[in-house]
């Protein structure tokens, strides 16, 4: 859906008894700031950086792990969702720690219980394999080879110890490219995350499939979604070991809308959905993310149009916020505010246990933006 330009931003609705405490960190989606929120919408800390903050998340230290924009003049990624030029650990003061570079990095990126960074990356195929893929929209332009997905782990020093490469533990009977999108990419991997056991939980914008990898040998140990998913974001593992996704809904076999499901991997049942009524007031076409909080609450990015908020159990939105700042697109260059994902910590998260988070810092944005 639209929105329109008048609609309120910042903080649109806040119940404190019902709400997760806790501070919230998003960053704009072609922008180079990653902003900390708490529940009143006042700013309380911000990074910055001149790379870019495309994404970001927290480690247990409090430094900020962060994807930044896509490399210059690299044809091959040109135009691609997702694409980063480099992954890069910031401190609370926003000075680089680490960091990684490669042209073919994008979308997300995971740090392991063994210090070791594991990425996404893009790998290009051969003309023979790329031939074989089946489904998307051919074009007179489509390139011979085509673009498939890798998980790389890579060390302090930036040196590569392991690499999966996910396209050849597909199927090319089963891992049909949507017939809608283009067939520059096979999958379009959008998200890395871990397993309780080490392993690799993915998701496949292009082919509607989420998956559990082994770390181990690289093989899928569950995939599921096509036809019951379009276009899915960031699947996490729950507690109960469900999965919860952001379905998108684009590309979809009725009304485009999105929704947040959770499914039972072992059963492939949906066994918890939240939609909007109507369904068309809810849709993020992509990027968008979902997470489960400690008190059962869900947190979700309507990263289209950068909305953030909190829903209960029985889906009723007890936080709203509306992201304010606007930065250019990655493609068109047009001013937007979407968010890629968003993230709730608690006070006590051992990354901001100490750490300074007086909203007067920032009054000047807070006066503007902030519910009081």
């Amino acid at each position: 859906m639209g929105r329109s330009i008048h609609h309120p931003v910042g903080l649109i609705h806040n119940s404190p008894s019902k709400t997760f405490n806790g501070y919230t960190l998003f960053s704009n989606n072609g922008g180079n700031h990653a902003t900390m929120i708490d529940n009143h919408g006042r700013v309380v800390h911000r990074w910055d950086c001149d790379a870019g903050i495309v994404y970001a998340y927290l480690l247990p230290n409090g430094n900020l792990l962060a994807r930044t924009k896509p490399p210059e003049n690299v044809d091959i990624v040109k135009g691609l969702g997702g694409s980063s030029a480099s992954i890069i650990e910031l401190n609370w003061e926003s000075e680089i720690v680490w960091e990684y570079k490669d042209s073919m990095l994008h979308h997300d990126y995971a740090r392991l219980p063994n210090g070791n960074t594991a990425v996404l990356l893009f790998e290009a195929l051969s003309e023979d394999m790329s031939q074989k893929v089946n489904g998307g929209h051919p074009r007179e332009d489509d390139p011979k080879t085509m673009l498939g997905d890798l998980v790389r782990e890579v060390t302090r020093e930036g040196e590569t110890v392991n690499e999966w490469k996910i396209y050849k533990e597909l199927d090319l009977d089963e891992d049909v490219i949507c017939p809608l999108e283009h067939r520059r990419e096979w999958t379009h991997a959008n998200c890395l995350n871990l397993m309780p056991s080490g392993d690799f939980l993915v998701s496949f914008r292009n082919t509607s499939t989420v998956g559990i990898i082994s770390r181990e040998t690289g093989e899928f140990l569950w995939k599921w979604g096509p036809g019951d998913v379009f276009h899915q974001h960031h699947p996490t593992v729950l507690e109960n070991g469900n999965i919860l996704i952001f379905d998108n809904g684009s590309h979809s076999q009725g009304m485009d809308r999105s929704r947040v499901i959770e499914v039972n991997p072992i059963t492939n049942e949906i066994e918890w959905e939240y939609t909007e009524t109507p369904a068309l007031a809810f849709y993020s076409f992509h990027i968008s993310s979902a997470e489960r909080l400690a008190n059962g609450n869900t947190l979700i990015c309507e990263g289209a149009f950068g909305r953030i908020f909190e829903v209960t159990k029985n889906g009723n939105v007890v936080w709203e916020y509306i992201n304010p700042f606007y930065s250019p697109d990655l493609r068109s260059g047009d001013p937007t505010n979407m968010v890629f994902r968003a993230h709730r910590y608690s006070p006590e998260d051992p990354a901001l246990v100490g750490r300074d988070l007086n909203p007067d810092i920032y009054s000047n944005i807070n006066r503007l933006y902030a519910g009081l």
